[in-house]
């Protein structure tokens, strides 16, 4: 096992406790990762604070070498990195190593834009100009499906911009950041990046530190409802990437064969464990049978087991807690539909779950009403086009959809009907550093990535004065 530490102020120090890291897998600990006390939180904050001012004023182009050094460090150590990454997050080796590389790409995308002064106003009677500043200190919570890759969402923009960070991971996933941080301390004045590593106890006092100007977080919707609350004591600036009940929808024309792939993966991937991946599935009563016969034989011949075996496709849930979430969804699919490929846990030491398909289920069952977040996919029948669009809009999210259709115009012109962050045309989950992210409804405040994620992580200041001469 190797030996984890927190970073405060430039230093790789020890927690205050020390926790288990079980690999989901095999339920066996991985690692005794360094546990935070409040104290140690409050000392990466002051280092934070104390290392700002002169981060702020460090010019963005010195601020962009040293992202484009960290993007280095982290490709130079993408073989540890991932093996890291499935040890503790369960995803194949192969999964494990896409998201390192994304998370370089992340840094070296987000790491090369800019923020330019904008002038509003150069009249003769005044020039007005519009600069983004920095805010401070910057809390980023990150959760256990992605760790590497949605911390790579948020420390490029926070850094270029300006800010110094506290970052917290997962309980569960912390491993893979701890060592990353380790990778890095060097390349950044000490201050500049800190990590804490904590057992859920905390998030509160984080989200409400005075010193703290802003909170990103990614998690479930519940938890983002408590960030807004504890950081509205101090009016902090909020980034919340919640929760999804993404709906796929397919149109009476398409080509089962063709699609049934891009649907499957777009539900299954990381075993379902993903914000956006498709949570219902809405397809045409002229298709339906032949969509349900393709996804079952996908799902029968996906390959679930350790991700740390070559050829795997799927691996275990990540936790207990949401082992035992999905399998209260399995036990209502069993009981409100027809439960056509899977269905069961699996008889084996780890957090495995079949590849589940269900069919002849609706609306006011948990699996279709709930998110499940997991390898479970009901499959519901519609006939009328204006009826499956009000369906998918009868949700508190807004996360993601996708519409399927081999008529590009008609899908789209669906498309705009839906109420989400992303709608995806005969695909799903397609995401780049470049196009910006975000959730409507309950799903999220804010957006993630490009310019206009950048700017998340800024003050607008207007300098309002006289015409130049």
């Amino acid at each position: 096992m190797s030996d984890y530490k927190l970073l405060i102020d430039g230093k790789m120090v020890p927690g205050d406790q020390t926790m288990p890291v079980l690999n989901p897998a095999t339920e066996e600990v991985v690692a005794q990762c360094p546990r935070a006390s409040k104290e140690q939180l409050d000392k990466a904050v002051a280092a934070a604070k104390a290392a700002y001012p002169a981060w702020a004023a460090t010019p963005m182009e010195e601020r962009r070498k040293l992202i484009i050094k960290m993007a280095e460090a982290i490709e130079a150590n993408a073989n540890e990195l991932a093996h890291i990454l499935t040890s503790e997050q369960g995803k194949p080796l192969a999964d494990a190593t896409g998201e390192v590389m994304g998370m370089a790409g992340f840094f070296r995308y987000l790491g090369s834009l800019d923020l330019p002064m904008r002038v509003v106003e150069n009249s003769g009677d005044r020039k007005v100009e519009a600069y983004r500043r920095p805010l401070g200190v910057v809390g980023a919570i990150i959760p256990w499906n992605y760790p590497l890759l949605i911390l790579a969402f948020k420390l490029p923009s926070a850094l270029l911009a300006g800010n110094t960070l506290v970052v917290k991971p997962a309980p569960t996933t912390p491993l893979a950041s701890l060592r990353f941080a380790e990778l890095v301390k060097d390349i950044l004045p000490k201050g500049v990046l800190n990590f804490i590593a904590d057992a859920n106890d905390l998030g509160d006092h984080m989200t409400k530190h005075p010193d703290i100007r802003k909170i990103s977080f990614t998690g479930s919707t519940a938890t983002g409802q408590k960030v807004m609350a504890s950081a509205s004591q101090t009016l902090k600036r909020i980034t919340l990437e919640l929760g999804g009940n993404d709906a796929g929808i397919v149109l009476d024309d398409v080509d089962p064969k063709k699609v049934a792939p891009g649907i499957f993966e777009g539900a299954f991937q990381n075993s379902g464990q993903v914000c956006l991946a498709i949570k219902r599935l809405y397809v045409h009563e002229s298709v339906y049978d032949e969509i349900c016969n393709e996804l079952v034989a996908i799902a029968k011949n996906t390959v679930v087991d350790d991700g740390s075996k070559q050829g795997t496709k799927l691996g275990p849930l990540q936790n207990k807690m949401q082992y035992e979430k999905v399998k209260a969804f399995l036990d209502d699919a069993r009981k409100n539909g027809n439960v056509i490929a899977g269905g069961a846990a699996m008889d084996r030491p780890g957090y495995f779950i079949e590849p589940t398909i269900v069919r002849d289920i609706k609306e006011g069952s948990k699996l279709v009403d709930e998110e499940q977040f997991g390898p479970v996919l009901p499959v519901i029948k519609y006939s009328d086009k204006d009826d499956v669009i009000r369906r998918a809009n009868a949700t508190t999210y807004g996360l993601g959809a996708s519409v399927w259709s081999s008529d590009i115009k008609r899908a789209h012109e669906v498309a705009t009907q839906i109420e989400a962050g992303t709608v995806w045309i005969n695909k799903h989950l397609d995401m780049a550093p470049n196009i910006p992210f975000g959730g409507a409804k309950q799903s999220g405040i804010g957006t993630e990535f490009a310019e206009e994620g950048l700017a998340e992580f800024t003050q607008l200041q207007i300098i309002n004065g006289p015409p130049a001469a």
